[in-house]
């Protein structure tokens, strides 16, 4: 007998960081090469044009998910009254994560500031989100973690959270230093969510080091391997300009994702290994 395909999430994240990454973002789920996407309600690129434009896409059938990038580092600006900043923007990842292990951020000025970017998510679409991730995994910081599950529970109904725990055997994990960080930062995330009764996938893939000369269609068959039904892909895609130059260090790479994922080899690429998008 057959087997039966496995359905991954392939999820295009940083949806509202600029105008070309939406439309790019919108390109790829019109091709059938995405079918989730996460937004960030704070970004300069996000209104309710850019809500409703996705909206489209899902008029005639279901086409993609969409979920709140919740964006708790700099150069991002708070919706809120959140502390700590740094000339008004939230601090820069490293040292946002130096806080959250150090346990010195306030539970309270968290919460609030995700409970804002979901309001005005759900503002923009008129929904509440599909599921929730954070922007540079900070919905696995400790603090931030408790936080983001709490709002999930009481402000997310049915929405399912992302973590980012591997289904890669130990040996690969040990060989990338920031995916096995995120693996042990999601056993305690992983724990609470089951706890609160919030849903997660079952398995994460697309981490990888954001060097210059990476073979992303190489590494797109690396993430296959062993993920599960349910598994979750994050990618990047994207076009770039000087907004997004100002904004975040991940530039040309997101156009050779792009093109990869519009290509032919894409495509055969989910038969060869008996993967769709469901």
């Amino acid at each position: 007998m057959k087997a039966q395909p496995r359905k991954i999430i392939l999820c295009a994240d940083d949806y509202g960081m600029t105008r070309p990454i939406n439309g790019a973002i919108r390109e790829l789920i019109m091709a059938g090469r995405l079918n989730a996407t996460s937004v960030m309600a704070l970004a300069p690129a996000f209104d309710r044009s850019e809500a409703e434009a996705l909206l489209r896409l899902n008029t005639n059938r279901p086409r993609t998910q969409i979920g709140l990038h919740v964006t708790l580092t700099g150069p991002f600006t708070p919706l809120t009254a959140f502390a700590p900043t740094r000339k008004g923007r939230f601090l820069a990842l490293p040292e946002m994560l130096r806080a959250a292990m150090a346990r010195r951020l306030r539970p309270d000025a968290i919460e609030a500031e995700i409970g804002a970017q979901l309001r005005a998510f759900v503002s923009a679409f008129g929904r509440p989100p599909d599921f929730l991730d954070g922007h540079q995994h900070v919905q696995l910081f400790p603090q931030i973690r408790d936080a983001f599950l709490r709002v999930a529970a009481r402000d997310g109904p049915g929405a399912w959270v992302r973590q980012c725990g591997r289904a890669t055997p130990l040996p690969g994990r040990l060989r990338d230093a920031k995916g096995l960080l995120l693996d042990v930062l999601s056993v305690g995330f992983r724990r609470k969510a089951r706890w609160l009764g919030v849903a997660t996938n079952p398995a994460f893939a697309g981490t990888y080091d954001f060097d210059f000369d990476a073979d992303f269609a190489r590494l797109f068959r690396t993430f296959l391997d062993r993920l599960p039904d349910g598994g979750v892909v994050m990618c990047h895609p994207g076009i770039v300009d000087a907004e997004l130059q100002r904004l975040d260090p991940l530039t040309t790479l997101r156009e050779r994702e792009r093109d990869y994922l519009i290509s032919d080899e894409f495509p055969r690429l989910l038969a060869a290994n008996g993967v769709t998008l469901g």
